[in-house]
């Protein structure tokens, strides 16, 4: 049977404008694939990320170089082994699994051996800028169970403890994107701990992140940019407790699968995240975050418009995808 692949560029427009420690951004730019046999269709979706070296041409070429073993009928361990990890292969893994959900009708989560996925608490995330101006966004969102708040500056104090007093009831997960040293490290620690900070994401950058196994750390510290595949679990466990697997990074839901069990079994917490997409990147990360310690597939409530048919988002909570969108 004839299998055929197709990707493709879309841009959607952010609501207002998404700033981290790195920079800021207004549009978020997705790779679509689909691959399509017996008249029916998987696809998958991936945001290309430029502190990976990704480009929307990159990720491109490398979908399109992969397109003969795509369509010579490859299955998805063939494609881990095949390609790297990364957000070209994460397109190709779930327009895979969407496929099979399509073609054999079962779901993705019973092709996957997984109970039947409910929803889930997700962050909502409040962009980096002056403190008086997280506040305002704390404020118009503190009805929500939990914010993911962007710092990353030599003194975030003033941020984390203004955004605290405009969310008194709000769950605060700290994201500091790489951008503190090992010299304000501990002020910051101890500010998250006044603050009742439930956990610290990538503090220190990736490859430089040797402190964090010599000091305490009153709070989780979650690993992202350091973090891509399962390979590089074991020797993060001096210095992190917890993980944040997003499928751009690990490549897929087939590796972020084992990855996650790979977390577990060495007493990391993991935390289900993502970059700045549509329902259809989120959908099967819903699935892979069921039973996770923290969830923040918030990417579609920072876009101006989503994809239709999209996720449901109810007050705190994101729903499993309809079989209409993925899986």
């Amino acid at each position: 049977m004839t299998i055929s692949l197709h990707c493709a560029v879309e841009h959607f427009p952010i609501a207002g404008q998404f700033t981290i420690s790195r920079g800021s951004k207004t549009v978020a730019s997705v790779v679509t694939c689909t691959i399509t046999t017996g008249g029916r269709s998987g696809r998958g979706e991936c945001v290309p990320y430029g502190r990976y070296g990704e480009t929307i041409d990159g990720v491109m070429a490398a979908i399109e170089a992969a397109r003969p073993l795509v369509e010579n009928g490859i299955d998805r361990q063939g494609l881990r082994e095949a390609m790297k990890p990364g957000a070209a292969r994460n397109a190709i893994d779930c327009a895979l699994w969407d496929l099979e959900a399509k073609t054999s009708g079962e779901p993705a989560y019973v092709i996957a051996g997984l109970q039947a996925p409910g929803p889930l608490t997700t962050a909502y995330t409040i962009s980096l800028d002056e403190p008086e101006t997280m506040a305002a966004q704390a404020a118009q969102n503190a009805h929500r169970a939990l914010l993911k708040v962007k710092v990353g500056t030599d003194d975030d104090g003033p941020r984390i403890r203004a955004v605290r007093r405009a969310a008194p009831d709000s769950g605060i997960l700290l994201d500091a994107n790489e951008g503190w040293t090992p010299d304000n490290l501990a002020r910051h620690f101890a500010i998250c701990a006044e603050a009742g900070v439930l956990l610290i994401e990538q503090p220190l950058p990736a490859g430089k992140d040797e402190a964090l196994a010599s000091i305490a750390r009153p709070i989780p510290v979650c690993a992202d940019e350091s973090a891509h595949h399962t390979a590089d679990l074991a020797a993060l466990c001096t210095r992190y407790d917890a993980i944040n697997i997003k499928l751009d990074k690990t490549g897929g839901l087939t590796e972020a699968l084992q990855m996650r069990d790979a977390a577990r079994t060495l007493g990391l917490k993991t935390m289900i995240g993502c970059m700045v997409g549509t329902s259809l990147a989120m959908a099967p990360a819903v699935l892979l975050a069921q039973g996770a310690d923290f969830v923040d597939l918030d990417g579609p409530l920072l876009l101006a418009r989503d994809r239709e048919p999209g996720l449901r988002y109810e007050a705190s909570l994101v729903f499993p995808p309809g079989s209409d969108l993925w899986g």
